[in-house]
């Protein structure tokens, strides 16, 4: 048989890329007992990796003409700082809010730009390590840009939830965070009818703002990076089509894969910034929301 016989249809080549590593099959749209082992793998690992290098820097550190690298980090420290000082104006808050959006940063950025590896190359890689081990490789999946996978951008968002949580909590207390619930934003009413009705209209007012900020800030990142993952792997089946052709005609293909990839990546470059950078922006918003009192 012809390797153009063996080889798998559009379709089956993107969702074999769609799928993810995972401990069992899932089989309901939520199930919090499926773990997408990739994403975990792949987000951790780059969480890691970010830490040191910023540990790195600070380690390495010198009062005098600071290297390329040392550098780069102070630019960002000072764009971070700038940022968190015009937001969230409790200096006391900023202590853990600025390290803490400078991590978001740097982390949200190195599993953006995951996007940028060849696309077939680590789950090439990992089809090859599979089928040594003696398993099927053709049911090898891996995706390994953790920020199109929505678990994990959704795990990002209610992590920052929780941390303007605390913060509400702590800036204005049980009681006074309780009184905002049922007073902000639409007030409230010495009448005792008048009262019970707006603070059940405030207090599903809040709770609405909660949710739809929390889904907005993870589905914005994840629906971004899943577009551009789709995207890439549009522009390898043009690759794919013309190895796969005889028609001398269709050289044309090779050149708008090459084309449309190079163009494609240089583009994405500026997405994976501009996610990174406006995930911690609404970071920062939404800490800065929780000091301010209505």
């Amino acid at each position: 048989m012809s390797a153009e016989a063996n080889a798998p249809t559009a379709s089956e080549y993107i969702v074999h890329h769609l799928t993810h590593w995972q401990n069992k099959p899932q089989t309901e749209i939520v199930d919090f007992s499926v773990f997408n082992i990739d994403s975990l793998f792949f987000s951790i690992l780059l969480g890691v990796v970010g830490c040191f290098f910023l540990w790195k820097a600070a380690r390495g550190v010198t009062s005098g003409v600071p290297g390329r690298f040392q550098a780069a980090v102070e630019i960002l420290l000072e764009m971070v700082d700038g940022q968190a000082k015009a937001i969230v104006h409790n200096a006391n808050s900023r202590k853990l809010v600025t390290p803490l959006a400078l991590v978001v940063f740097v982390w949200i950025f190195l599993m953006n730009a995951m996007d940028l590896l060849p696309l077939d190359l680590l789950p090439e890689l990992w089809a090859l390590a599979y089928g040594a081990a003696g398993y099927d490789p053709s049911h090898a999946y891996l995706r390994v840009v953790p920020t199109a996978d929505l678990s994990v951008t959704m795990g990002l968002s209610v992590s920052v939830l929780f941390i303007c949580l605390f913060y509400n909590i702590k800036i204005k207390g049980v009681g006074g965070w309780a009184h905002e619930l049922i007073s902000a934003p639409f007030g409230t009413s010495k009448n005792p009818i008048f009262a019970v009705i707006l603070g059940i209209i405030n207090i599903a007012e809040q709770l609405i703002s909660f949710v739809a900020k929390t889904v907005s800030h993870g589905m914005r990142l994840f629906g971004n990076m899943y577009a551009g993952e789709l995207v890439f792997m549009l522009i390898a089946l043009l690759g794919g089509s013309w190895a796969f052709s005889t028609a001398p005609g269709d050289l044309m293909l090779l050149l708008l894969h090459v084309v449309a990839g190079w163009a494609w990546a240089v583009f994405h470059i500026i997405i994976i910034l501009l996610q990174a950078f406006v995930f911690m922006m609404l970071t920062l918003v939404y800490i800065g929301q929780a000091h301010d009192a209505h």
